[in-house]
């Protein structure tokens, strides 16, 4: 069908050339030159015209296609210029042919005849034909040219039509195919359709199964022990995996519980509460056997408790809360057992612990030591505890013996070192290392009870920690009893208070409050002993002065009746130790309250010995030396205590600087 559209294109329209004109038997290129040329040579201001000979040529191969209308213009190019020859003149050539006189060769002026018409050839072989069909046998030589080519491009269109003939029947194969595919295309897009609403289904069902499972599930893990639990529960080793499920265990027991309090009958929980009770019965079991085992390893004399506390105790909390809940006798009676242990525990080792103390050497202070003595005897000290001192010693400066409030060491002295140590100590240093070891160990089992022991209640702790300790902390207060009542010694009595007020500060810092009945109990045994020992020392300050005339003799200034001091205006010894006690007292209560009994024996103290002052002062003749004689031990006094800090010992400045000054000085 193509061949044929392309068939009824190609044959050309040649138009006959107009008869008015004729036909130049000149070749047409060098006649359509010479044409132009005389054209142009006539009317120059009119534009170029077109011969009719060219206008045949390009009129011939317009419905040509492109490749043969190049080929016809070249074929035609390459004739005209094949029978170009020289040529005369255009116009006498023209005039021979067409026997008109009307053409002059005036019409030419301007032309160089000489330099054209010497080219141009007038000798012409028509071949016996006239101009007209000389003419027209041109046009039929186009004409056979162009059906020359028309027949070599048909055998390219014949093949272009067969190939398109075969390309009709693949695309008709094609169609085939495509119907095919077309067919089974929509059979997979029903099945697909088919899978969608089957899955769109599923999706449904699985959605309700997930919002079922969703609220079933928990139900279900609450009801549900694993083989694995079971099995670690009743055989395995106490370990964190077995604690682990001992909590799944747990759980298991909470939800049947809930279960029951909720009414729901559900028949599972009928077949497994059985199995769960047998189970937890042998979780108690073996349980107690642990506790059990570790009590009785208190029991040995040289176990640390507070190592097998927090190693094989403390792990096993959780199990020992789950034996508490479950049979809460059976706790009862094992935490009995702990008690009565730790009570041995505790009091076996502290009563080691006094004896070694006691062996360390103490300096003797007792009631014949006083301000009051004016030569203090010189004594010896005696191994094993003895209160016999060892030298000489001032019972009444404090000097080193602040360090005890201050050490930084906060570990108590071990029984070996207690038992080697050959030095000599005061007070203080036993009741120190005694109360602090009983501190530590109390704290250290009050937090183990209190972890232990959880599901307790706090004043069930208490009771079962002071059940406990009770017997060593009698102990305590007896062994502090043994160091402070046969003493005289104020200084270390009171030391031995600022101790104790320490180890309540840590007590409380420690959220110990079991502890505090026994610190306020040691507090009842050192308050009234320094009272006691304070109103000792006013006694024998007392006492003296009593025994002093007050009238000018020589003896005034010696409470022993020697002479030899008698007009000397030097501080007497007893202002030294007076000065050196009363410094010591108010290094002690620096940062005492106003109700401690320590203000009101220190004013009477010092009421006596300004009495004993003044009756010592009285031994001498000469006013003026009596009272630079009290000058001299109210500055004694004053410059004793003079780097002293504290609220009390401001006040206490302030009265022997008004002393002074009321004397003169």
């Amino acid at each position: 069908m193509w061949l044929d559209r392309l068939s009824g294109q190609s044959t050309p329209s040649i138009s006959p050339v107009p008869w008015n004109r004729s036909a130049s038997p000149a070749p047409g290129r060098s006649s359509l030159h010479l044409n132009r040329n005389a054209a142009n040579l006539r009317r120059p201001e009119l534009p170029q015209r077109v011969s009719s000979w060219s206008g045949l040529v390009n009129g011939s191969s317009e419905s040509l296609p492109s490749n043969a209308r190049e080929q016809t213009r070249s074929s035609l190019r390459n004739q005209l210029n094949a029978n170009s020859a020289p040529i005369a003149n255009p116009l006498d050539v023209l005039s021979r042919i067409l026997n008109s006189s009307e053409v002059s060769l005036q019409d030419a002026e301007g032309l160089s005849s000489d330099s054209v018409l010497g080219d141009v050839s007038t000798d012409f072989d028509f071949g016996g034909l006239s101009l007209q069909e000389f003419a027209y046998g041109t046009k039929d030589d186009d004409k056979d040219i162009q059906s020359a080519k028309f027949e070599d491009n048909q055998k390219g269109l014949e093949d272009l039509h067969k190939s398109i003939q075969a390309c009709d029947e693949i695309l008709v194969s094609v169609e085939k195919n495509l119907t095919t595919f077309q067919a089974d295309l929509a059979a997979v897009s029903a099945e697909i359709e088919t899978l969608q609403n089957k899955s769109t289904t599923l999706t449904e069902r699985l959605q309700r199964r997930k919002d079922v499972e969703k609220k079933l599930g928990p139900e279900v893990d609450k009801l549900i022990l694993s083989p694995a639990v079971v099995r670690k529960i009743t055989e395995g080793p106490l370990d964190d995996g077995w604690a682990q499920a001992l909590q799944d265990l747990e759980k298991a027991t909470k939800a049947y519980e809930s279960s029951a309090r909720a009414d729901r009958k559900v028949k599972a929980e009928d077949d497994v509460r059985p199995l769960l009770n047998n189970l937890k019965d042998r979780a108690v079991e073996r349980v107690r056997d642990h506790v059990v085992a570790q009590i009785k390893a208190l029991r040995s004399p040289s176990i640390n408790a507070q190592v097998l506390q927090r190693t094989a105790l403390s792990r096993f909390k959780d199990a020992y809360s789950f034996l508490a809940k479950h049979q809460p006798k059976l706790e009862e009676e094992i935490a009995q057992a702990y008690i009565n242990t730790m009570r041995w525990y505790y009091l076996s080792h502290f009563t080691r612990y006094k004896a070694a103390l006691e062996k360390l050497q103490l300096h003797t202070i007792d009631k014949n030591d006083t301000l009051a003595q004016e030569d203090p005897i010189k004594r010896t000290a005696a191994p094993g505890g003895s209160r016999q001192s060892a030298g000489s010693f001032d019972a009444y400066s404090l000097g080193r013996r602040i360090d005890t409030l201050r050490a930084s060491n906060p570990q108590a002295l071990s029984s070996f070192v207690a038992e080697e140590d050959k030095s000599v100590h005061f007070l203080e240093t036993p009741f120190r290392a005694f109360n602090l070891a009983l501190i530590d160990n109390a704290s250290a089992e009050f937090s183990f009870m209190t972890e232990f022991f959880s599901k307790a209640s706090f004043h069930a702790v208490s009771r079962r920690f002071l059940a406990a300790l009770e017997p060593t902390l009698n102990l305590g207060r007896a062994f502090t009893k043994q160091l402070v009542d046969p003493s005289s010694d104020a200084l270390g009595i009171l030391i031995c208070v600022r101790l104790n007020q320490h180890f309540a500060f840590e007590l409380q810092r420690r959220k110990v409050s079991s502890m505090e009945g026994y610190i306020n109990g040691t507090s009842m045994l050192l308050w009234p002993r320094f009272q006691i020992v304070m109103d000792i020392q006013c006694e024998a300050l007392k006492k003296a002065a009593g025994n002093l005339s007050g009238r000018p003799s020589g003896s005034a200034l010696s409470l022993t009746g020697s002479s030899t001091n008698a007009s000397s205006i030097a501080p007497h010894a007893i202002t030294q130790r007076f000065a050196n006690f009363l410094q010591g007292i108010l290094t002690l209560s620096r940062d005492a309250g106003d109700d401690e009994p320590v203000q009101r024996s220190l004013g009477r103290l010092k009421d006596e010995f300004l009495t004993l002052l003044v009756k010592l002062s009285k031994g001498i003749a000469d006013a003026k030396k009596r009272e630079r004689f009290l000058i001299n031990n109210y500055s004694l006094v004053g410059t004793i205590i003079a780097e002293t800090e504290g609220k009390m010992a401001d006040e206490f400045k302030e009265i022997f600087q008004s002393l002074k000054e009321a004397s003169g000085g």
